[in-house]
Order: C-alpha cells, then structure tokens, then sequence
C-alpha cells in the first residue's frame, strides 16, 4: 500500500507540474478550454453511437467538416451500436490528448469513467443531442426540444387521423380511433422526453374516448425498444396485430419515434394486409426526416416525420468547442430542463419541424438538406 501511494503522489506530483506547465504558456482560460494560441490545431474527439442510422452519418459528417473549417483536427469515430466499442474509442482520444469531446453517447451513463478521466486531463466535454447521465463532468449540452418533438409526433398523429385540422384545432371528430404507441430505447434519455411530450398531448383524446390503445400497452417500459431497432419494433407491431387485431378490428394510427423504427412497423402492417385500398395503413408518425421515410411519405405510406437539421446541431456543437478552446464561454439558452441526476446542464437547444407530403419540398428541399434526385 505504501508502494502504491508513492507511485500516486509521484503521478499527481507530474500532472501539477504539466498544468503548471500549460497554463504559463498563454492565458489561462476562466471556462478550461486554454488559450487560443496554445490550442491552434488542436484535436477534438468526435463519437457517434452508430452507422445504422442515416443521421448520425450526416451528423458526424458535419461536426468534422465544421471543426476542419476551424482549423482543428478531428478524430472521429462510429461504435456500431456497441458500448464497450465506444468506451475504448472515448479512452483512445483522451490519450490522444483530445483537448474537447463531443460525444453522441450509446447510453447516457456508460462513459462515467472516461468523462472522470476528461476532467482530470482538462478535456472539456459537449454532449451531443444523447445527455450524458450520472455524472457531473459534463459541461454543456447541445441538441433540439426534446419533448417538444413528442409534443409535435403526437399532434401530427391527430392532424393525419383527423381529430385536428392543419391548424391544430379540434375537428369535432370523436372516434374512437385505434392507436397503439412505441418508444426509444431506455438507455437514451432523449427517448423519456419524446415519449412524455407525446402521452401528455394524447393524454385528453385518451380519456375522453376519441383514441384508444388496443393493447392497453401505454406506459414507457411497455413501448420501449431497445437501442431504438427497427427490427424489434416490427416485431412488436406483428404482436400487437396479432393479440389485438386479428378479430377485424382496425388499427387507424401508430405513434412512432424514429423513422427507422416506422419503417420496420410498415413492413409489418403490409404483412398483416394493411397498405391496400380496401385496408389503407395507419396514420404513422417518426423522426429525423431520413431519406427512405422521406420517400415513404411521398409515397403516402408514413404520414410524418420530426426533420431536425444536424447542420444546426454540428454548427454549434463546433462553434461551442472553439469557444471553449479559445477561452470563451458557450452561449446557451437553456439552464433549467436537462439534469443529468447530478447537475442541471448548460444547454442550447433547437425547435424541430414537422414535415408531411404537404410541406417536405419547402422544408427538405429548399433550405437544401436533400436534393430532389436523393428522395426519388
């Protein structure tokens, strides 16, 4: 024991002195992130959960583009959906001496050891649009309203069922109309938001008889899918359609959080005879404008997707890190909703759009997201 705490006091002796070191080579920032001058070119570690997803491809794509632009190296890295994969990739650009992180996390508290580590080796740490959980080290957070993208899923649900008009006010239609509810994966803190903001505005077309979910299947845990898979979620549909529709009676709508997901649910709709002119699909909400559901809303088969523009996201994640790394401090505009059960965190978040065959030409096309040859 004694041996050990000589090799610790020596080790911390070390890093005093490369601190020491580093900060009477320029200015010492208030925020952590140094000065300019010492972190010109400096590297900036970049992990995304998966390549599964379209969006985190153009995410990730983006957050190195933008960083480039700024003159800093990027390290970026895709875990395949895998934990232990981007825990060591996290390890990897701290050792690499990272000197920010901006992390898109698998599950929210995994990294706890790698952002204790980024503290003590002065590396400032972003969450990107997944809040990192259970630990203090995070410094700020960067992503859209999360509940507000429940809140619009659900109302774009009522609007394709034709319980609200365009406008959002009530058609005087009462139902009931079928419906049956999905969620994110557990493990993504994201997914309780969007499943709250959802459930709390169908929350009066369910008590009052308008909606009901045939399988009584309302609550999180019951809707969750893990790690938010497609191939699970059409699993799942075929059960439900089985155990509560098979007996004729029609399922009219499908609260959906992510595309990929809707699309694996459609797959099992048309293999229970749903998709055709005597037995149209439900109404089919989901998120991230992806091309294929894109292409499937054109196609009139989902009704919506929730578009949030991952140039915004990677604009200011980059822009977040080179304040941080040039000694300032990040703008953010909200400081009192994302507490990651050990701080509140220091966030900027964007409002996402709803998009419909209606509108997917003005708000996909025209601000130049997708060409008009990607969604053919």
């Amino acid at each position: 024991m004694m041996k050990r705490k000589i090799v610790a006091g020596v080790a911390a002796l070390g890093i005093a002195i490369a601190l020491a070191g580093c900060s009477a080579g320029g200015r010492a920032s208030t925020d952590g992130g140094g000065s300019s001058s010492d972190n010109k070119g400096a590297l900036v570690g970049v992990a995304m959960p998966t390549k599964v997803s379209e969006r985190w491809i153009k995410d990730g794509n983006a957050v190195k583009s933008d960083l480039e632009k700024a003159g800093y190296k990027v390290d970026l890295e895709y875990a395949d959906n895998k934990i232990p994969q981007q825990v060591q990739q996290v390890s990897n650009m701290i050792t690499k001496g990272a000197k920010v992180l901006i992390l898109a996390s698998i599950d929210g508290g995994s990294l706890s050891d790698q952002l204790d580590a980024a503290k003590k080796a002065g590396i400032k740490v972003i969450s990107y649009d997944r809040l990192l959980t259970g630990n203090k080290n995070v410094d700020y957070y960067v992503s859209f309203d999360n509940e507000k993208v429940g809140v619009d899923q659900a109302t774009s649900l009522l609007t394709g069922l034709g319980v609200l008009d365009a406008d959002g006010k009530k058609t005087g239609k009462k139902g009931p109309f079928n419906i049956e509810v999905f969620a994110g994966s557990p493990d993504d803190n994201n997914a309780t938001f969007f499943f709250n903001g959802a459930m709390k505005t169908l929350k009066p077309y369910l008590d009052d008889g308008t909606l009901k979910i045939g399988s009584g299947q309302d609550g999180f845990t019951q809707a969750a899918t893990l790690q938010w898979d497609p191939a699970t979620a059409k699993a799942r549909m075929q059960n439900l359609v089985a155990k509560s529709y098979s007996g004729g009676t029609t399922l009219n709508g499908v609260l959906s959080p992510y595309d990929g997901m809707s699309i694996g649910i459609i797959s099992a709709l048309q293999g229970a005879g749903y998709g055709t002119s005597s037995r149209p699909l439900p109404t089919i909400t989901g998120q991230d404008a992806e091309a294929a559901s894109v292409k499937s809303i054109i196609a009139g088969q989902q009704y919506s997707t929730i578009y949030k523009d991952t140039r915004q996201l990677a604009e200011k994640s980059a822009s977040m890190a080179e304040d941080l790394l040039s000694g300032k401090t990040p703008k953010v505009n909200d400081t009192k909703t994302y507490d990651n059960k050990v701080k509140v965190v220091p966030t900027f978040l964007f409002q996402p759009t709803v998009v419909t065959k209606e509108n997917y030409q003005k708000v996909l096309i025209d601000s130049g997201y997708y060409t008009e040859a990607d969604l053919k």
